[in-house]
């Protein structure tokens, strides 16, 4: 099996990229990296990252702000270097990690789907954190699942902002396992975040509305949530150390609760019955 991901100023944005790439690494023979040009030393960091690494120099088409497209670029550009006699590609984005709990069920699901034509894909959970490695986003606001290992297969391809896939413009066909992508692209120092949500939003955005929404000058508020949980789990073991050197303070009360009626009605639905109402799927499970 091969893995791809992309990355750009992973450093300057303080990104986990290296936790990313090494949560994968167990289960994968290689993995393709898409470094873009940028203003740090990430492709170094990268690169120091071991031999089953592979390295794709590339350059981001900095003039596309139309719904992220350049992400999927990026995306398809890795996905597309990836050894012609893999099976399957695992995809893992530059805030994710699998905790090393899933390797043994992600590589037993890979075995029995591998033959079967009917399966393009494997779909995880997702866990969102926010604002520190103790708590996570519990709201309408993040995806509950995902597709991210698919076949290796020519008419595959990212799709959007690079957040699924399509096969010549279809939903993928996939199977839910029971495995989940821990995705930390809400937890870094405020600092950090106004400039990765500056960076990130001119991928749809112009400088003026950038400018406007995200005050370069101020750390972002990370208090500006509608619901959050507690998290009673265990982070994956390449994060602990990141962990340990969280340097900043993140105080909200999970019992409070910025919901309007109509969402606090839908979010009540949602705890009750485990139905998330009009739920967006890319993806068809079968």
């Amino acid at each position: 099996m091969s893995g791809f991901t992309f990355i750009r100023n992973a450093i300057k944005l303080d990104y986990p990229i290296r936790e990313a790439i090494l949560s994968v690494l167990p289960v994968v023979d290689e993995m393709v990296v898409a470094v873009g040009a940028g203003q740090d030393k990430t492709r170094e960091l990268i690169v120091s990252l071991g031999p089953k690494i592979r390295i794709i120099d590339t350059h981001w088409d900095d003039t596309l702000r139309q719904g992220g497209k350049v992400l999927a670029d990026e995306t398809n550009k890795a996905l597309s270097a990836v050894n012609k006699k893999a099976d399957w590609c695992f995809y893992i984005q530059g805030d994710e990690c699998v905790h090393e709990k899933y390797h043994a069920e992600i590589l037993e699901q890979m075995k029995v789907y591998k033959a079967d034509k009917n399966v393009d894909g494997l779909l995880f959970n997702y866990t969102h954190f926010y604002g520190s490695y103790d708590y996570l986003g519990d709201s309408r606001t993040w995806y509950r699942k995902e597709i991210r290992i698919i076949k290796n297969d020519t008419n595959i391809s990212s799709y959007r902002d690079a957040q699924g896939f399509r096969k010549v413009g279809k939903k993928l066909k996939v199977k839910a396992i029971d495995a989940e992508i821990y995705h930390y692209g809400w937890v870094r120092h405020p600092k950090y975040q106004m400039a990765k949500l500056r960076e990130a939003n001119k991928l749809w955005h112009d400088d003026a509305y950038i400018d406007q929404k995200f005050d370069a000058a101020k750390d972002f508020d990370y208090t500006e949530i509608d619901s959050i949980k507690p998290f009673d789990g265990t982070h994956p073991e390449v994060m602990h150390e990141r962990i340990a050197s969280m340097n900043w303070k993140f105080d909200r009360d999970p019992k409070v609760k910025s919901f309007g009626l109509k969402l606090k009605l839908l979010y009540a639905i949602e705890k009750l019955t485990g139905w998330r109402v009009g739920e967006y799927q890319n993806y068809r499970i079968v």
